[in-house]
């Protein structure tokens, strides 16, 4: 297990704050384009935006970071519409999402991202999906009010199981939210796992260390025999591929938690 309390050199504290300044200036450059082609296309153009636009908007990011940023694909095709899953552990996954230019993908993420302006205008207009984490009931309820909406357009849904970044282990526990919507919508699950991420990232901000980081597309996972008895145990085994990838075992996982202060 890679040591993530690694401190950052000056360099990279430079080049951190240099590529948060790039982040926020191609928001901005990028803001009156999308707006822009939203009005003219009476909204028909959020696909473009979320497929194309934004992974143009953390290229520069990257490369000003000293972040090099693959995608592996462990299937013939992306598959879609799908419900994918990501492992969340850094504020650096962001970026890597926006990097994926998945088709037709809306993303479920944190209620407080809307604080920032920019983040809840464009969010809003392209049909991202906004929760409260720390209320249970009430993310439920919202993730259902979606269903109907992301069924009828054939849009893909992007979630993150852990929930927030900040949880036990290194591959946290998984909650029922992701894996419920794929029922309902009867979509397959198509886990992705971001290797790199973890290790670059320091914690809450965009503060990183230079390196690699690999966004890994496995085979979509079929939903057709989940039913409210096995949905457990088929979480489960979902999350026992994400803990193979991160190369621990449940008992390793444990211990990690146990050591952490």
């Amino acid at each position: 297990m890679t040591n993530t309390n690694k401190r950052l050199t000056f360099s990279e504290y430079i080049r951190s704050i240099l590529s948060i300044l790039v982040f926020f200036l191609m928001l901005l450059l990028a803001t009156p384009v999308i707006l822009l082609l939203l009005i003219i296309s009476f909204g028909k153009l959020s696909n473009v935006v979320v497929e194309h636009i934004a992974p143009l908007i953390v290229k520069p990011v990257f490369w000003v970071a000293g972040i090099d940023f693959k995608i592996k694909m462990h299937c013939e095709e992306i598959h879609y519409p799908a419900v994918y899953i990501i492992n969340h552990s850094s504020t650096l996954d962001i970026l890597t999402i926006l990097a994926l230019g998945l088709p037709k993908v809306r993303f479920v993420a944190k209620w407080q991202l809307q604080y920032n302006p920019i983040f809840f205008l464009l969010g809003r207009l392209t049909g991202q999906v906004f929760i409260r984490r720390e209320k249970s009931d009430k993310a439920v309820e919202t993730l259902k009010r979606n269903v109907d909406r992301i069924k009828e357009k054939g849009l893909t849904v992007m979630l993150a199981p852990e929930g927030s970044r900040k949880h036990p282990g290194i591959i946290g526990p998984f909650k029922k939210g992701p894996f419920r919507m794929a029922m309902d919508l009867n979509y397959p699950i198509v886990p992705i796992y971001f290797e790199g991420n973890r290790e670059l990232s320091e914690g809450g901000f965009l503060f990183t260390h230079s390196g690699k980081a690999t966004a890994h597309i496995h085979e979509p996972i079929p939903t057709d025999d989940w039913n409210l008895e096995n949905i457990d145990g088929k979480i489960e085994e979902i999350r026992s591929l994400y803990l193979s990838w991160a190369g621990v075992t449940e008992q390793e996982n444990l211990n990690f938690i146990k050591s952490t202060p």
